[in-house]
């Protein structure tokens, strides 16, 4: 019996992680949503050999739990980090990958992807992630927040460079947020609001190894973003009715608005340069998806009243739209398609350029929640008209949408329903979701970078807007969630 209890307690070391401690997988789970037990293991121990999933399902869900962080571990040979670093200095909007390997813990189970390809990622906030110029500094080096997008099949196209299926992921370091939560706040809204075209995230905490160096560098908490691709077409592929569409990337200037954009810029991006609208994946040949999307358009443009409140309904899913909306401006989201003409996904559910369902995927929202902006026709996203929230010349879809009575009845009750007592943008529901996810990762922001080491009940020092409070306040002038259901409320 001794020897069988020290065989059991050799074999137990063996398997120790090299992740560290297990406290992110112990930690608290939000209020609405119990800690799983973990017992969804289908992944192998340090390595890849699962079977994708076919659905959906759990898998997804399971990599981007929110009650969970995740420890991401990547480790890059001096040259590749080296040619990272030069490609940046040559363009910093590049989009050159290099290959690295990549370790995820998720509640106590290690996956390991080799010959992975990662790359920088951001517009106006891509960074280099090592500072000054010139080759890395080894064991010395200036370390510096960046945004990193993972693509495990970059080089090798096999199933096992996936994690649980999971094909890419986007890591995002907390940029002009000092609460580490807005992002991760809207997109849980969305979930819970029932808006299934919003991505999955969660946070994770964040390692750098570059061969050579005696110790990897410590990133800290970073979010851990779902792409919008093939992948997520196809795990939503019995939500949009097929998967086989055309998915566009609407950038700066993406109004839909036929006069404005018929001539914008359309197509794939060359690596330095993105059109307006951005190919993301097409099933067609381009010029059919271009004549689509400039059929949608011009049908907005031409049709009206009952021809257009009809088309509407039949083209785009109306619910889930304004639900989609709803979120969007009680969230004070101004960088978005209706104010800014910025910030979103479109996907059209089949090939033909005039038979075809349309939705709107909501995208980039960290600054949102009080970080506020003097921006088109809004200047206070807290206490801006949520009927007038954006230009309606300039970007009419909303608009046109909203004339019609019951179209805007949607709209209006969906915004109520946010922001009642028993609605999830409800001020002591959103304050205790954000606490417990501050109670999850409090001990681990503090990172090598030095940036970003604690966490701050403030907007963006930037923004219009410095007064208003998350958590610290529950004032109706200042706390944010108070301020924009009062706004809401008299409608």
């Amino acid at each position: 019996m001794k020897f069988l209890l020290i065989l059991l307690s050799f074999l137990l070391s063996l398997s120790c992680s090299e992740f560290g401690d297990d406290r992110a997988d112990n930690a608290p789970s939000t209020p609405d949503n119990e800690q799983g037990s973990g017992d969804n293991n289908s992944g192998s121990s340090g390595g890849n050999t699962q079977t994708p999933p076919t659905e959906w399902g759990d898998e997804r869900s399971y990599v981007f739990d929110i009650t969970h962080v995740p420890e991401v571990r990547m480790t890059v040979s001096l040259d590749e980090w080296n040619r990272l670093l030069t490609e940046y200095d040559k363009d910093s909007n590049t989009k050159e990958y290099i290959h690295c390997d990549v370790k995820i813990k998720i509640k106590g189970e290690e996956y390991t992807v080799t010959d992975a390809g990662v790359r920088l990622k951001g517009n106006t906030s891509r960074r280099r992630p090592e500072n000054g110029n010139g080759k890395h500094v080894k064991d010395n080096a200036d370390w510096q927040h960046c945004h990193f997008q993972f693509n495990f099949r970059k080089y090798v196209k096999d199933e096992e460079h996936t994690i649980r299926g999971v094909r890419k992921m986007y890591l995002k370091w907390f940029k002009d947020d000092a609460a580490y939560c807005r992002e991760i706040f809207s997109y849980d809204l969305f979930r819970r609001f029932g808006v299934w075209t919003a991505l999955e995230n969660c946070y994770c905490r964040l390692w750098v190894h570059v061969e050579g160096d005696k110790n990897p560098a410590y990133y800290g908490v970073y979010e851990m973003n779902e792409t919008i691709d093939d992948t997520f077409l196809k795990m939503r592929k019995d939500k949009f009715g097929s998967h086989k569409g055309n998915l566009w990337k609407c950038n700066y200037g993406a109004s839909l608005n036929y006069d404005r954009d018929k001539n914008a810029s359309m197509g794939e991006s060359d690596g330095s340069y993105d059109p307006v609208y951005e190919v993301e994946e097409i099933n067609s040949d381009l010029s059919t998806a271009k004549s689509q999307l400039l059929h949608f358009m011009k049908q907005l443009r031409d049709l009206k009243g009952q021809q257009l409140h009809d088309w509407l309904g039949q083209a785009i899913d109306i619910n889930l739209f304004l639900r989609t909306y709803a979120v969007n401006v009680a969230l004070g989201m101004w960088d978005d398609y209706w104010n800014n003409t910025n910030n979103f996904y479109i996907y059209f559910n089949s090939t033909d350029p005039t038979n075809y369902k349309f939705y709107l995927i909501p995208y980039d929202y960290d600054n949102t929640l009080g970080t506020s902006h003097n921006c088109g026709v809004q200047n206070d996203s807290g206490r801006h008209d949520p009927l007038k929230w954006g230009n309606s010349d300039t970007s009419p879809l909303v608009a046109k949408i909203l004339q019609f009575d019951d179209y805007k009845k949607i709209y209006v009750d969906a915004l109520k329903e946010l922001c009642s007592s028993n609605g999830e943008f409800y001020y002591t529901k959103s304050i205790a979701r954000i606490k417990a996810w501050h109670a999850m990762i409090g001990d681990y922001v503090v990172n090598d970078t030095g940036e970003d080491t604690k966490i701050k009940d403030r907007p963006a020092g930037w923004g219009n807007h410095s007064e208003y409070r998350l958590w610290e306040s529950d004032d109706t002038n200042t706390n944010f969630f108070r301020v924009k259901a009062a706004a809401i409320q008299k409608l």
